[in-house]
């Protein structure tokens, strides 16, 4: 089955207010919100995420024509919201499928009728919690022992894609750096003991990559399941040597940042435990990917955000919500070393492709000067379209939408978008990642 009369469909979004987003007008999620929703941005209000899917958390909602839902050539709206016909909102999961060719046949057969990936933006203040997104096995097993906390069975690898600076802890450090760790913060020795502390200093690359990983599993479940008492008073140690140390010296990045963090969560295992992860600044138009079991926690700025259709968080620090520390201290691969950063690929003079190694989804980032266009060629899936700053129009053969700042649009399968602008127009494309399309065709030939 195929979308004929394809086009795109306007979006109404949804906007989480997490107590880590920015405050109000500060927060691009709110702005986007406002001018998506219609409503005004309250000025003392968190605005943390901007969600664009359909995932039953934070579902978006298709604007249809009346006269158009469940009518034309195979059920496909051919585009055309206007011309005096009033509108309705539909769940977009429900349109989907009601209306399953506007996926394209790939999509429909591997996830079903519903998108396969999240679209969102972060506006971040405050460093979120340490975390890590279960695999697929260990998602449908937490999904189904406790469904109140992991409300679906999927797993959720993503990549954050810079809007702004943005800073974040992702995966562990190097051995050598864990080993300077251990000799140059007493405070985490005084938690895992010497017992703890020895094995790594005295293990070597020549023992392989197993045991260091047995090592790193065994230094941070000891910290991670200390005592909050001892947790609590070696911190104390820590920023009081800390403070001293900024009068003769400059603090350095990591001690900086961990600084920062016992002002936010004093107290937390989290602070201490910052030590143990690469701190990653990334410029804007650089992106990172995080796949399943692996450790992270954004710290602050703004970025585009994307992942399979998801919200499954394993947390166990610098957080008040639920931890599942166990389950976070077993599940995570400790894979050590710094994390990939990407910097995409050109397609043309105005467009850069981020493909991270998942199939679920693949973003495109376009910055179109004053009077340019480009084109998005048709792909046999479907995507999302969001446009961040600016103005101009999105074409397909059969319409044309004007747009600006806060508009999101569904484009159907298998159809060709033209974006143009007069002004200046920077806009964000998720879609099903590149590689498993070209996979799928060579299977199918």
């Amino acid at each position: 089955m195929e979308a004929e009369n394809s086009g795109n469909v306007k979006l109404k979004c949804c906007v989480k207010n997490y107590d880590w987003g920015k405050i109000g007008r500060e927060s691009s999620v709110a702005r986007l919100y406002a001018k998506n929703s219609g409503e005004e941005a309250e000025d003392c209000k968190p605005y943390a995420e901007f969600w664009m899917g359909t995932h039953e958390s934070g579902p978006s909602y298709a604007v249809v024509a009346q006269m158009v839902v469940g009518q034309g050539e195979n059920g496909v709206p051919n585009g055309s919201h206007g011309s005096g016909n009033s509108c309705n909102l539909v769940n977009l999961k429900d349109w989907i499928e009601q209306n399953p060719c506007v996926i394209g046949d790939k999509v429909l057969q591997k996830w079903g009728p519903s998108l396969p990936f999240l679209f969102k933006v972060l506006s971040v203040a405050k460093p979120l919690s340490i975390q890590a997104h279960p695999d697929k096995v260990l998602a449908e097993v937490l999904h189904k022992q406790h469904p109140d906390v992991y409300k679906d069975d999927n797993h959720k690898p993503e990549m954050a894609l810079a809007l702004t600076e943005f800073e974040a802890l992702c995966g562990f450090i190097s051995l050598e750096e864990l080993k300077l760790v251990v000799h140059n913060v007493p405070e985490i020795v005084e938690v895992v003991g010497n017992a703890c502390a020895d094995q790594v200093l005295h293990i070597s690359k020549l023992d392989g990559e197993e045991k260091s990983k047995e090592v790193l599993r065994s230094i941070f479940t000891e910290l991670m399941l200390a005592k909050k008492a001892v947790v609590s008073e070696a911190i104390s140690k820590l920023i009081t040597r800390l403070n001293i140390k900024r009068e003769v010296r400059e603090l350095t990045d990591k001690e900086e940042l961990v600084m920062r963090l016992e002002q936010e969560y004093p107290g937390d295992v989290g602070v201490i435990a910052a030590f143990l992860f690469n701190y990653v600044k990334l410029r804007s138009g650089e992106a990172l990917y995080l796949g399943p079991n692996e450790p992270h926690a954004y710290i602050y700025g703004e970025c585009i955000e994307c992942m399979a259709a998801s919200d499954n968080v394993v947390r166990a620090g610098l957080t008040p919500k639920n931890r599942d520390v166990q389950t976070l201290c077993s599940m995570l691969t400790y894979k050590q070393g710094l994390p990939q950063v990407l910097k995409g690929v050109a397609l043309n003079a105005y467009t850069v492709k981020y493909i991270p190694p998942f199939e679920e989804f693949e973003v495109d980032r376009c910055f179109l000067p004053e009077g340019t266009s480009a084109v998005f060629p048709a792909v046999p899936c479907p995507s999302v379209f969001l446009v961040m700053a600016g103005e101009g129009k999105i074409r397909t053969l059969s319409n044309e939408e004007l747009v600006d700042e806060g508009a999101v649009l569904f484009t159907c399968a298998n159809t060709e978008i033209t974006a143009a602008t007069t002004t200046g127009l920077l806009l964000y494309r998720a879609g099903v990642n590149s590689r498993f399309l070209e996979e799928s065709n060579t299977k199918s030939n």
